[in-house]
């Protein structure tokens, strides 16, 4: 954990604030969420339950007895206008994470990833606008890298996008840094870089890899790796959003209108990982020991590697990564096994 992200906690428990967090029955939303009321903010949440669930609120909240008195709930839609008006009222800082996720999904059906991913973005910061809220802290993608080779990626080499959730997540960038230019705003996007951890959804057909990994292991059912499982990712933890979050909320103003890398910069190959994975729940049920994964075709949008640098986040923001890809799975392996 960073000396800065120390302080400002230590600051946000002196001087607590009101935060909107959108997406707060996501698994990101959730941790969000959970560490703001640990710190003793008041938290209103909005989230249309698509992809969330009020299992992750119950979690997050069960921990505090009075955390129900600092949260409040708003079921609604960030494609709404008036919902967005509602939730930015009297809050000091916006923490945006509702989005529709995942790259094959928006190769199959693009139409509600440009109107939840952008016209939802763009109804909220109006919102925030026109009710005086500057800070507006928002979950960019390492997908807007697209085509561009380099490794480790860096903020200002991207190239064209490879998928519409892709495109979606730039124009996001570019219309906050437009309304930061134009209007005033203070937006701080943050390029997530494949996070993982404890309330990820296992289910369905495009869940993210490892929480479908640790479920398909548990119940004994095989873990396909898309390619030759050579394909690599910067797999980051939860609790290093988390943290990115609440740097990017307090930054000084100069560190704003921009965008960050969030990820540990580093790279695991899909074999590694599901070794890693394997090995790890192997703990605690010992006959997943001797599992091994089975191999199909490579999907359509998905780059072969990447990787943030995070030179920018932690010069700027005082940003370091307080759990590596190993400290990281070893918590959110002990998360899902213990349920």
């Amino acid at each position: 954990m960073s000396d800065r992200y120390t302080q400002i906690c230590a600051q946000l428990v002196n001087q607590p604030r009101r935060w909107l967090v959108t997406g707060v029955a996501g698994f990101i939303g959730s941790a969000l969420l959970e560490r703001l009321i640990d710190l003793g903010q008041t938290v209103v949440g909005l989230d249309n339950f698509a992809n969330g669930h009020q299992r992750n609120l119950d979690d997050a909240l069960g921990v505090h007895s009075d955390a129900r008195l600092q949260f409040k709930m708003i079921r609604g839609d960030i494609r709404d206008v008036a919902t967005c008006r509602e939730a930015v009222a009297d809050v000091d800082v916006v923490l945006h994470q509702a989005a529709i996720g995942s790259v094959p999904r928006s190769i199959k059906d693009p139409v509600p990833y440009h109107d939840n991913n952008v016209t939802g973005f763009m109804n909220l910061m109006l919102a925030a606008r026109d009710a005086g809220v500057k800070r507006f802290v928002y979950a960019s993608s390492s997908s807007v890298y697209g085509d561009h080779p380099a490794l480790p990626k860096v903020e200002d080499a991207i190239g064209k996008p490879l998928s519409p959730y892709a495109a979606t997540k730039r124009m996001d960038e570019i219309y906050a840094q437009v309304f930061g230019d134009v209007y005033g705003l203070e937006p701080v996007g943050l390029r997530y870089f494949n996070v993982f951890g404890r309330r990820q959804d296992p289910n369905g057909q495009y869940a993210a890899v490892i929480p479908r990994w640790i479920a398909a292991l548990r119940a004994g059912e095989p873990c396909t790796i898309f390619g030759d499982g050579s394909s690599s990712r910067d797999f980051c933890y939860v609790d290093n959003v988390v943290a990115a979050n609440l740097l990017a909320a307090t930054a000084p103003t100069h560190a704003v209108n921009t965008v960050y890398n969030v990820g540990c910069n580093g790279r695991t190959d899909l074999k590694e990982l599901f070794a890693i994975l394997r090995d790890n729940l192997a703990k605690v049920q010992p006959e997943v020991a001797t599992a091994e994964p089975r191999f199909t075709e490579p999907r359509a949008g998905d780059i072969p590697h990447s990787q943030a640098s995070i030179a920018k986040i932690t010069a700027a923001l005082g940003y370091a990564p307080s759990h590596d890809i190993a400290a990281g799975l070893a918590e959110t392996v002990a998360w899902f096994a213990a349920r």
